[in-house]
């Protein structure tokens, strides 16, 4: 019976990388219609506002860093290190403070969260838990 299912994690792990390929392709055509809308804001010499523009350039961000994350999970031998999901996250609370600014309360718990995750980056980083 255990030789029956030796190849389903390796199965697994095919459609996992293919998955993640096609996610990363994915995510390279937004990056370029992303870099395309900034240069636009550019050329039209700002008919956009400033605000749509660090939008745009911390979605930008987003993609760049999913990408990078990708790229890592497969240099690191299929192991997503935890500190690009901590960038990651502490980027989108950043946009979601320059999108969401109307509650005082809310931007100081947004604040709260990235300094939690700040600490835990810090703590990720320690010899104890660095794998790389």
């Amino acid at each position: 019976m255990n030789n029956k299912f030796r190849y389903v994690p390796l199965v697994l792990q095919w459609v996992l990388n293919l998955a993640l390929i096609v996610l990363a392709l994915i995510l390279v055509v937004l990056l370029g219609k992303e870099t395309i809308y900034i240069f636009h804001f550019i050329n039209d010499g700002g008919d956009l506002s400033k605000l749509e523009l660090l939008e745009g350039l911390l979605v930008y961000f987003l993609y760049f860093e999913f990408i990078a994350l990708i790229i890592k999970y497969f240099e690191a031998k299929y192991h997503f290190p935890l500190r690009y999901f901590i960038y990651i996250g502490i980027t989108a609370i950043i946009r979601l403070i320059i999108i969401d600014h109307e509650s005082p309360m809310d931007t100081l718990l947004y604040a709260g969260a990235i300094l939690v995750l700040v600490i835990t980056l810090y703590i990720a980083n320690t010899q104890q838990l660095k794998r790389e």
